[in-house]
């Protein structure tokens, strides 16, 4: 049965707004980052999320900044109402989903067509990934590099990538850094929850939120 239906806010001025009038109130609020099409594991995110913090946020957005120009972002699964009403089912719910169109500076020049990069079947690929990924070699080129676009500016934990695989990895590490510091700082939740499914990425998570020392942080392991 579907219980509340919650906020949908797309702004990022917007969201940061909601969060600090939220906080004012004595609210604390947790934030469960994914990019859509969400599963069980997810939803055990936004459960467990609620066992500690007073309200809930989930973004959901395709990260451009983590797919290589080899990697069709395009064919990224994305079904926006089907999970609103996986949310919505969700004892207790969540309080607001962030979706934003776009979360990268592009300088003078706009992307056009997709509400959220990788969820349409417009020309955003091509827009962003150039001509089907046949590129020049670059030490590290990721879809928003190769658009000839205006951003430029990344978070990379560079010790621990080189532990990891950031050697064959290197833009979906720095992308997903990158992405999740921009979250933090637009939602500035108390509690942030993440999956171990993906065991590297949550190590960069965790170990980029040790230097941050932004937030309290809670980690969750869930199975598909």
């Amino acid at each position: 049965m579907a219980g509340k239906e919650p906020e949908i806010i797309t702004d990022k001025n917007q969201m940061r707004k909601w969060s600090r009038t939220m906080r004012s109130k004595g609210k604390t609020i947790g934030l469960v980052p994914t990019m859509g099409y969400l599963h069980e594991g997810h939803i055990s995110l936004v459960r467990e999320a609620h066992n500690h913090t007073n309200l809930i946020v989930v973004s959901i957005y395709v990260n451009p900044g983590q797919f290589s120009t080899t990697e069709d972002l395009s064919t990224y699964p994305s079904d926006f109402d089907r999970d609103i009403q996986k949310l919505m089912a969700v004892p207790g719910g969540v309080d607001v989903v962030f979706h934003p169109y776009n979360l990268y500076d592009y300088g003078q020049r706009k992307p056009s067509g997709a509400n959220n990069f990788g969820s349409s079947n417009d020309n955003c690929e091509k827009t962003i990934c150039g001509d089907g990924g046949k590129v020049e070699k670059k030490e590290v080129v990721s879809c928003l590099e190769e658009s000839g676009l205006g951003h430029e500016t990344w978070v990379r934990v560079e010790r621990l990538e080189k532990l990891l695989c950031g050697k064959s990895r290197p833009v979906f590490f720095r992308g997903v850094a990158t992405v999740v510091t921009k979250l933090f700082n637009i939602v500035e939740p108390d509690v942030a929850v993440f999956g171990k499914k993906d065991y590297q990425q949550w190590r960069i998570i965790q170990r980029m939120v040790s230097f941050q020392r932004i937030l309290k942080f809670l980690i969750e392991c869930w199975q598909e």
